[in-house]
Order: structure tokens, then sequence, then C-alpha cells
């Protein structure tokens, strides 16, 4: 064990006498850890929902990150990606600055020995998680920022803890993956002759099947996702600013104990063509569409990603906005019919409903997307945009799949944008997405 570890103790003696919340966590007004707030809590139990056992998605999650390592013969992962080790250990701490300054990492070893680094004097953030055997303070960080024209020495100092790490877990085989790591990082392993594996592969297909407690806190998130964008929809009138009705989904996700959005693609009238347009100062009129990507990082980290296109105003919709927006639900709804297991990706992309030709110049990124703690493995593109070999998998129960179209013709006055989230089931695909079309566009 490191001079500056601790030991993270396995029970702690004071949790038999407290109360618990909904999801099994420590119901104390103080506690460390984040989580969904009371007014979550009471939606979710209005909705019948049945939020997740954290403890056993816990391991479960760590049951198939070690399922992987042992498949693919390594001695461990090193994960500096913070989604990936929010997955391996539910440890979270500042994910957005951490994604662009790697300060933190975990190893997990094959036989499920797991050593979490933090960021400095953070070890306390992680404390109540049973399955973190060692957290180390600092350590991981050897970016140019913090480690200036010291980052190689810094990086061979930590190279030589996981050396160290694989020799005891690894029983001579030095197979390592690791999912991201900075240059320096890379070239100081590479000289402890460490053999560095893709761990991102690894870590997207630990990831890609959901069990019953994932299940339930996505079906939480949706829920929270769904009330925000209720919210927004309340707030749509002519002359609110498309900043002033996304700020609407932030805090009402904030509020229910969400964590961040990826992105804040909202735009309306001539800004929803051509797509990705991100929500800017424009004032909404009478008569425009509003199309918008939640992409929202809920309850649990777990995201919900669905799209929605409105009309604004009182008039009736214009016969081209209601042809788009009936073409892109078409699409949407006929790719989605296509899911059961045992179905390939490849054949998803050579089945999948065309676009009219007037369409396909700005179809969307990709017909499918896997979806957890962020958009994930697999990704299923257009015939255009095939790559033979990329995904040669099959769809599997316990995969949550995004389905998405984007319908705008190049130089046209509107786009719409949907996104509908799903199950893959035994029998077929379940939509978990509730969040209702637009009537004046549908009707």
């Amino acid at each position: 064990m490191s001079s500056f570890s601790i030991a993270n103790p396995k029970i702690d003696p004071t949790r038999g006498a407290t109360a618990l919340k909904p999801d099994g966590t420590v119901d104390l007004n103080d506690r460390v850890e984040i989580g969904p707030t009371d007014l979550a809590f009471a939606e979710w139990t209005a909705l019948g929902l049945t939020p997740p056992n954290l403890e056993r998605m816990r391991q479960r999650r760590l049951d198939r990150v070690v399922q992987q390592l042992r498949q693919r013969d390594y001695a461990g992962v090193l994960c500096f990606d913070p989604l990936n080790i929010r997955y391996a250990t539910d440890s979270s701490n500042m994910h957005i600055w951490i994604m662009h300054n790697p300060s933190r990492a975990v190893f997990v070893s094959a036989s499920g020995h797991v050593v979490l680094w933090d960021f400095h004097r953070c070890g306390f953030l992680s404390a109540h998680l049973p399955l973190i055997n060692e957290i180390r303070d600092g350590g991981a960080g050897f970016y140019y920022f913090v480690a200036g024209d010291e980052e190689d020495a810094i990086a061979k100092d930590f190279a030589g803890q996981i050396e160290d790490l694989v020799r005891r877990f690894g029983g001579g085989n030095r197979r390592l993956a690791v999912d991201k790591i900075e240059i320096p990082g890379l070239r100081a392993l590479d000289a402890a002759g460490i053999e560095v594996c893709n761990g991102m592969q690894l870590m997207e297909h630990a990831r890609a099947i959901k069990g019953i407690d994932e299940i339930n806190a996505m079906r939480c998130s949706l829920a929270t996702c769904e009330i925000a964008v209720a919210k927004m929809r309340e707030h749509l009138q002519p002359g609110i600013a498309e900043t002033e009705l996304w700020a609407v989904l932030h805090a009402e996700n904030i509020a229910r104990g969400g964590e961040w959005i990826e992105t804040r693609i909202l735009s309306s009238g001539p800004r929803t063509n051509p797509w990705m347009q991100e929500a800017g100062p424009r004032r909404i009129k009478s008569g425009d569409l509003v199309a918008f990507d939640t992409d929202l990082i809920g309850p649990y980290g777990m995201c919900a990603d669905i799209s929605r296109t409105w009309y604004c105003g009182e008039r009736r919709p214009s016969d081209e906005q209601r042809r788009l927006h009936r073409i892109a639900y078409e699409h949407v709804m006929t790719n989605m019919a296509m899911l059961k297991p045992g179905v390939s990706f490849t054949e998803l992309t050579e089945r999948s409903h065309q676009l009219p030709l007037e369409f396909i110049a700005q179809r969307y990124g990709a017909l499918m997307h896997g979806v957890g703690l962020c958009d994930e493995f697999p990704q299923i593109r257009y015939r255009e945009d095939f790559i033979p070999g990329a995904f040669d998998y099959v769809l599997e129960p316990g995969m949550t799949l995004c389905v998405e179209a984007y319908v705008g013709e190049v130089g046209g006055l509107n786009g719409v944008k949907l996104e509908e989230q799903v199950l893959i089931t035994e029998a077929g695909f379940e939509n978990l997405t509730k969040c209702p079309f637009d009537p004046a566009l549908t009707s």
C-alpha cells in the first residue's frame, strides 16, 4: 500500500441505525454523496417508478468490468475518463472539469481489486463506497497545467505505482487496458514494460448491457427530464429567448438532483436549419418551429437523450412544417420497429427507413446510438456513413438505444429533430420515452 493512500472500510458501522432513502442511500441531510432530491423521489413515487438499489447497481457494474477483463485476458484496466471512473466505482468529482483536467484515475484488477486516485485531498468524497479498496491522494495528474515541465517525472512515478499493481494482481500478466491517457503517461507505461491495450473498447462493452437497477435509474432520469421538458413547454411563448427557454431545462434538472447537460442544442425559426446550432439570444417568434436535443445527464448520472420539435403560436403550422415533422416521425418509428435481440447492427443500417432524397445531405450523424451514462456504444450509421467491420455485433437484451432523425432540406426554412430512448427486451423493445409530440404538428 502506498504511503499516501488510505484503506477504504468495507462496512460503515453507523449505517445500520440510520434511515435509508428509497435507493438505499443514507438519509442524512449533511451526507457527502450526491443524489436525487426529495422532490425527485416524490415525483417518481407519484409516477409509480422504482428507484435503483445503488449498492446492487454498483456491484453489478464492477462485475461487468471484471467479466470483460477476464474475457480479454487483461491484468486490469486503468481509467481516466470520468464516466468510466463513475461506472466502475460510482465515484463522482467535478466531472466536467476533470474531462479536460485529467486528475483522477481508477485501476480495476481482473480479481476486482479497485484503487482510486482522486483529486488532491478529495478522497473523503468516495469514503462511502465500499467497493473501492484503496484511495490514493493525487498523483494521477501529469498533464501540463499541473505538472509543467516535470510531467515526464510525475508520469514515471505514477507508472511505477501501476507497474506495482500489475505485478501484485496480474499473476505475470502485464496486459493492461487503458482508456485515455496523456502522452507522458503512455510513454512511461511503455518504458515500464506494460502492454497497453484498448480500455475504451473494454469499458464500452462492459457498459453496453444494463441491469435492472441501471434501467430503473434510467427510467427515473428520463422522468426527471420529461418533467423539465414540460416546464419548458409551459414557458414557450413568442418573445422568449432561446437561452431563456433552455435555462428552464437546466434549472429543473438540477433542482431534482440531475447533474449536467452535455450540449446546449436548442434552436428556433431559421436556426433550426441546418441542425446543431446551440441556443443563442434569438427571440422566438409566433409561427416558429422550436427544436431541441436534451443530452441531459440526470439523477444517478444517467443520460436522458430525447428530442422534440414544437410549434410556437396559436395559428396552424404550415403544411411544410407539418410535412417535415411527419417524415421525421415516420423515420424514427419505422427504424424503432426493427429493434429486437439478435438483429445485427449492419442489418439495422441496411434495412433502415430511407429518407427522401432532398433530406439525405443534412441527415443526422447516426440512425441510433447506445445510451447510459452518456452517448455510448454502439453507433448505428446511415448507409452513406457505414464503416465495414466497425460494429460487427448484434442487439442484446439490456441494451439501451436512442433512435434519431433530423429532417431539413439544404437551404430550407425549417428543420425537425426527433429522438426516442428505448430498451431492448427479450421479446423486442420498450420505448422508455413518455414525452408527447406536439399535437399541432401531428394532428
